[in-house]
């Protein structure tokens, strides 16, 4: 049967999900070669994904920049990305940042990136600077957390609804379900076992624009013909 997800990706390209990451980031950890921090609130993104860390001026952070040789200090960034819901295991991805970072006005301190890696559950990759430029952040990013600890708590009907239409795909033995991650493309559940989990990953029939979209997606798949249902399922010991 013919319908509009037959042309819809499974999910964000490598590049996107970088920039989703960076994007609704709040926190990150910073290494240097004199120095370890953990700088919350205290960086920004721009449109084109760079990013701008803006310490105190009388911080570690500041004074190691300033007295760096070359003008700009050697620096390993990390960013990770954690589920908004009570998951065992909440990171879902860890981006890494290497380059250095450049004094700018007013104290500011510019990253030149030199390489990006993203680490998620299906491995480790580097991912192309070009293609982070190019690339923009999910839609969804900036609501994606109210509405997810929204759904794992207010609304367990629903939860079973999505949850039913894997069938009898799903093993035997769950000990409870939360929503893991919605983006553009759809929605992915979590279900947690004794021993080991597995993801169930609901694709919306068409992309979302914005949270209220997304809505009206969810409703579409829960309506939708059984058979015209698209999942992916992904187990983890």
């Amino acid at each position: 049967m013919n319908t509009d997800a037959d042309t819809v990706p499974a999910g964000p390209t490598d590049a996107e999900q970088v920039r989703t990451v960076l994007s609704r980031a709040t926190s990150l950890s910073l290494t240097t070669t004199g120095q370890a921090y953990d700088l919350i609130g205290l960086h920004s993104v721009s449109s084109s994904g760079q990013v701008i860390l803006h310490p105190r001026p009388d911080s570690p952070l500041a004074r190691e920049a300033a007295g760096a040789s070359l003008g700009a200090l050697a620096a390993l960034l990390q960013f990770t990305d954690i589920a908004p819901t009570p998951l065992r295991d909440r990171v879902r991805a860890r981006v890494t940042v290497s380059g250095r970072l450049t004094p700018e006005a007013g104290g500011a301190l510019r990253l030149d990136p030199v390489r990006v890696s993203l680490r998620t559950p299906a491995g480790a990759r580097d991912v192309g600077l070009d293609e982070i430029t190019l690339a923009e952040p999910d839609p969804l990013a900036a609501d994606e957390a109210d509405m997810l600890t929204h759904l794992a708590d207010s609304h367990e009907e629903l939860m079973a609804d999505l949850l039913g239409l894997a069938g009898s795909r799903l093993p035997r033995g769950m000990v409870r379900a939360l929503p893991l991650a919605l983006d553009r493309h759809g929605i992915t559940l979590r279900c947690e076992y004794e021993s080991g989990h597995c993801d169930l990953q609901l694709l919306f029939p068409a992309l979302a624009h914005d949270a209220t979209d997304a809505g009206e997606q969810i409703r579409r798949i829960l309506t939708a013909p059984r058979s015209c249902a698209h999942q992916q399922h992904h187990s983890h010991p």
